[in-house]
């Protein structure tokens, strides 16, 4: 890194560019790329609004060496931009987050932002959720503003995830509407039932898990690995969620590029595949009669010859 530091916005961000892309840094947790990294991180370090850059504006030295030592934690640590700056953003909704939780990134954020053009149903009558597996709790929290009636039931087996969550609660002031629940999937929700089911679930294959680069290991194990073939966690979802629906009631599973996959382990399931920016293999939407429809005679066997209900395998 040179010694003579940059002194205008545009300059500090055109460095770390440069800085970003010779350390081969790997994106995906909120940028895609070093340019749009390094003009993040420039202007959170010199706390000024990320929907511009004034590449003109002259900084102050003190102010440019902060910008510079944040580009250097983010080579050195090779941890994810938001662990440094404590900040996701999902549209316009900011969100707290720090290692003990995965980095908020969803498709289903996607489709909730679209509200109402995906085919959400009606906001007044979606009494309760649930958001199985929230994490940072930021889709619950989303859940919570567009269904402005609807108390949210937040899920997760991480307590760490839990207290991120909480911060998050807080923060958009939704405590009250929002129930935090240490659970393993569905085990401890007892007969809650929903009108709505959101799960952004660990859906990672255990070969690709061995693969990841350097930034996605510093985020929790549990809320990556997804198994063998990535469909543990659905295997449970799919086994158990009909219990857990009201008449009418809908379920929204986030699932990687893994429609191949799901489709073929569940053939009769008439799955629903809405367009995300990734695609249409990301995110799959079943009624809570299309489950009972088929049941479990809808699933073939998993990866090791059992069955695909949940008492088949082990927990996440």
């Amino acid at each position: 890194m040179a010694n003579r530091l940059p002194r205008t916005v545009g300059g500090l961000a055109r460095s770390g560019q440069r800085w970003f892309i010779d350390a081969g840094l790997t994106y995906g947790h909120g940028t895609t790329n070093a340019r749009d990294e390094a003009i993040y991180l420039t202007l959170h370090a010199l706390g000024l609004p990320l929907d511009v850059l004034p590449a003109r504006q002259t900084v102050s030295a003190a102010r440019a060496a902060r910008v510079i030592s944040l580009f250097k934690q983010r080579i050195a640590r090779q941890v994810p931009a938001a662990y440094l700056t404590q900040e996701a953003w999902l549209g316009p909704y900011r969100f707290y987050i720090d290692e003990r939780a995965l980095v908020p990134r969803s498709y289903i954020a996607e489709l909730l932002l679209q509200f109402p053009a995906f085919p959400w149903p009606e906001s007044s009558s979606v009494g309760r959720a649930l958001d199985l597996c929230t994490g940072s709790g930021c889709l619950a929290i989303l859940l919570a503003k567009f269904f402005r009636h609807a108390h949210i039931d937040a899920a997760d087996i991480s307590g760490d995830a839990l207290d991120v969550a909480g911060i998050n609660l807080r923060r958009h002031r939704l405590a009250r509407r929002i129930t935090l629940v240490q659970t393993d999937y569905f085990h401890d929700l007892n007969k809650r039932r929903y009108d709505l089911i959101v799960s952004n679930p660990p859906y990672v294959r255990a070969d690709r898990m061995r693969a990841l680069p350097q930034e996605y290991r510093r985020e929790p194990v549990l809320a990556l690995a997804g198994g063998r073939d990535g469909l543990d966690a659905v295997r449970i979802i799919l086994s158990q969620a009909a219990a857990h629906l009201n008449p009418g009631g809908l379920l929204v599973v986030e699932c990687g590029h893994a429609r191949e996959r799901v489709e073929r382990a569940w053939p009769r399931l008439p799955f629903l595949w809405p367009d995300t920016s990734g695609g249409d293999d990301c995110v799959f939407v079943l009624s809570r009669e299309d489950l009972l429809r088929v049941g479990e005679t809808g699933a073939k066997r998993g990866p090791r010859g059992a069955r695909t209900g949940a008492t088949d395998l082990k927990p996440r």
